[in-house]
């Protein structure tokens, strides 16, 4: 076939009928995507590179910039040079001295990262490539893992199979960014609507529920990070194999079938010939195979195994650890019902949602008002709208939307429901917190009498119930004291009282508020409470399995007195062990006595010259972004444990790394409007830096914080010691301003 350009000669790969032991009447191809120029990911390449220039993205002669250690960095510097553009590719050491080889060759300027970040190599290669985009004025970054020009590229190959073979049955494909089955299946789908989706990864890749393993050796699928380009609800069905078995179904490749494949193409051969020997007379099956070869040479087709290769697949439910070839079935269309009721507005209540799709569920929010959720339409759910401080109605909601799939169980992550969804655990017989614990934790009123009954250590505390109660309970616990809603949340309205006066006063005010930001009814109750001096610390704990975990001790400081609103984090503590072990089995005690038995908590402590006292219990996990400095320090993704929590799959609380994360929240230094946050960019480049997230809008109204709500944003480090964090985060808050007008 001619071609006026290279490039013109992407696409268009023959499929190949393979000699598969399987029942008379069954067909099995192999769609030979490794004939394209470099590889599969050429396809991909032409489109995003065609597409940037197109719409702008991309201006005539400017530099292209993209993380590959495989064939994505081969299309890119293909389609990018040829249209002369300079190509930068960030790599690693993994990257094998073929594809090496080729892109010097062709004039692509390669960058090697010599260390991996705590989240891996993937990491490291994206903070490079952020420092390419700064130096190379112009430069466009065409962003694979969540460019939707990435799945749209497989439109062709679908069209293709369809032009090929008329009717597709199974497809089967590997998983990496996601592009290249969710495209090709989803357009599949719309012609097809009985395809059954295959996706195949290997062991230690996080794409499906399991753990990261750095040290895995397979090329061109799997991942340490969450594309989002997956289309989790496209899936039936996957299916993990272990280095070993992924190099020797590579082999098996080449001598059954002379394809001289890459481990990508022999993960799809294994999975694709067992799919085909139990297959139905008539069934038609493909696999796409991606990649040559010739860059494993040295590596996969000379690799001895040390582990064992199994002869099929073990079934296990989704959720099990992996370490060899196995397979978990999660069918689109029936798939278990993981129910929220309502969300927090912090972002991570639409990651719970989209997290829950991962792990195979078929996520569906209850809400009052669903429109109060940004990114809402993006999270992959089922929404339902009733009216949620009316239990039956939700009950029922729940019900009709599950339309006879079995609810696997419910979850929150707003404080502002934890009690409503005990009751519907109850309501639906899923496993959840006992109403009268949710209650228990939710009203510190009651939290105050659990643990006074159980003689754990607290403030000395009294509660007024109405106006004329309010001055004896002053007076009980006398001043200075503290003086908070007996519901509250963020610390909204917690003040600290230097005399019995301004206790009252405050009281009173506390008392007048008859409804919470959600419109629910207050307890009609406030606390008085003795003022504890002493560093503040929370506790972060998981229980599961009958046991009250301690994932680790967080160090928090606070705006002076008279308010209580956290300014930073530091994760873990800087305390000794003997100290982080008090802490701990306080917030055990604490959880003990008010039964607080299933899930994550976030217990506030404050440590005093004769031990702990506990100042708080919530039964959730804890805000102000604490997981994700747990998740940056340990490897340990507390969103994804509460979600694996509530639908009953086992939890991963075993830390992967040991190291220090922080945070420092941004706040406005007088009243006003603001204006600007300024130096992000310079923030950002500051060594350790993970995160700086802007959160206020310009133009609204900023205080000095009085309470969660008044933060304007936030500044996230991570190092392998505490100073190094202290430091990164010093250095970008020197760099930030918080520009205000009066107003």
């Amino acid at each position: 076939m001619r071609h006026e350009a290279l490039i013109d000669a992407i696409g268009n790969t023959p499929v190949v009928r393979l000699r598969a032991q399987a029942p008379a009447g069954v067909e099995v191809y192999a769609k030979l995507e490794l004939q394209n120029p470099y590889a599969m990911k050429d396809r991909v390449a032409r489109r995003m590179i065609l597409e940037a220039r197109r719409t702008g993205a991309l201006a005539e002669g400017a530099p292209v910039v993209e993380s590959s250690s495989g064939t994505m960095a081969l299309g890119i510097a293909l389609v990018g040079i040829h249209l002369g553009h300079p190509v930068h590719i960030v790599s690693d050491p993994r990257i094998d001295p073929v594809t090496h080889t080729k892109l010097t060759a062709m004039g692509c300027t390669v960058h090697i990262v010599e260390a991996m970040t705590s989240q891996g190599w993937q990491s490291a290669r994206l903070e490079r490539l952020a420092d390419l985009m700064r130096e190379l004025p112009g430069a466009y970054w065409p962003r694979q893992y969540s460019n939707p020009d990435n799945p749209a590229a497989y439109r062709d190959l679908a069209d293709e199979l369809v032009a090929d073979l008329g009717a597709v049955d199974v497809l089967v494909g590997s998983v990496g960014s996601g592009g290249s089955l969710c495209g090709t299946s989803e357009a599949l789908l719309d012609r097809f609507p009985d395809l059954k989706v295959v996706g195949v990864d290997c062991v230690g890749s996080v794409l499906f529920g399991q753990p990261d393993l750095a040290t895995r050796k397979q090329s061109g699928l799997g991942n340490s990070l969450f594309p989002d380009n997956i289309d989790y609800r496209l899936l039936d069905e996957v299916h993990w194999l272990s280095d070993d078995e992924a190099f020797h179904a590579t082999r098996s490749l080449a001598r059954e079938q002379q394809i001289f494949a890459g481990n990508t193409s022999g993960s799809v051969y294994r999975v694709l010939t067992h799919l085909a020997a139990g297959a139905a007379p008539g069934t038609r099956l493909v696999g796409i195979m991606p990649d040559r070869g010739d860059r494993y040479v040295d590596t996969v087709y000379r690799h001895e195994p040390t582990g064992p290769i199994a002869a099929a697949p073990a079934r296990v439910p989704f959720g099990t650890v992996v370490t060899g070839w196995s397979y978990a079935s999660i069918p689109r269309s029936d798939r278990q019902v993981l129910v929220f009721l309502e969300s927090n507005t912090t972002g991570t209540g639409m990651l719970a949602l989209r997290t829950a799709t991962r792990l195979g569920f078929a996520p569906v929010l209850v809400a009052r008002d669903p429109g109060r959720y940004a990114g809402l339409d993006d999270a992959g759910c089922t929404t339902v709208t009733c009216d949620t401080e009316d239990d039956t109605a939700v009950r029922d909601a729940v019900r009709a939307a599950a339309a006879g799939r079995t609810v696997a169980g419910t979850t929150t992550t707003s404080d502002f429901y934890l009690e409503h969804t005990a009751r519907l655990s109850r309501a639906l017989d899923v496993p959840g917190h006992a109403p009268r614990t949710a209650a228990a934790c939710r009203n510190k009123a009651l939290t105050r009498a659990a643990l006074r009954d159980a003689g754990v250590p607290q403030p000395a505390y009294a509660v007024a119930a109405d106006t004329a109660d309010i001055p004896g309970a002053v007076a009980r616990v006398g001043a200075p004291c503290v003086v908070k809603p007996a519901d509250g949340s963020g610390s909204q309205d917690v003040r600290w009282c230097p005399d019995q006066a301004t206790a009252v006063a405050h009281a009173a005010r506390v008392l007048a508020v008859t409804e919470n930001v959600r419109g629910q009814r207050s307890a009609g109750r406030v606390l008085v409470e003795e003022f504890v001096d002493g560093p503040e610390y929370s506790v972060e704990m998981f229980c599961t399995g009958g046991k009250a975990v301690c994932v680790g001790v967080t160090g928090r400081t606070t705006t002076p007195l008279p308010h209580f609103v956290e300014t930073g984090h530091l994760f873990p503590a800087s305390l000794p062990a003997a100290r982080q072990a008090e802490l701990a089995e306080a917030a055990r005690q604490a959880l003990k006595t008010v039964g607080f038995e299933y899930g994550p908590a976030h217990v506030e402590t404050r440590l005093t010259a004769v031990g702990p006292v506990v100042i708080e219990i919530n039964g959730r996990l804890a805000g102000g972004m604490i997981p994700e400095l747990v998740r940056a320090a340990t490897g340990i993704d507390l969103l994804e444990q509460q979600v694996r929590a509530a639908a009953g799959l086992p939890v991963h609380l075993e830390a992967h790394r040991a190291r220090h994360a922080g945070l420092r929240f941004l706040t406005a230094p007088e009243a006003g409007r603001l204006v600007a946050v300024t130096g992000t960019a310079a923030a950002e480049r500051v060594p350790g830096v993970l995160a700086v997230v802007v959160t206020g809008a310009p133009g609204r109204a900023v205080r000095p914080p009085r309470d969660a709500y008044d933060r304007l944003g936030h500044v996230i480090a991570a190092g392998d010691t505490e100073r190094e964090v202290e430091t990164a985060l010093a250095t970008a808050a020197a760099l930030l301003r918080v520009e205000t007008t009066a107003g």
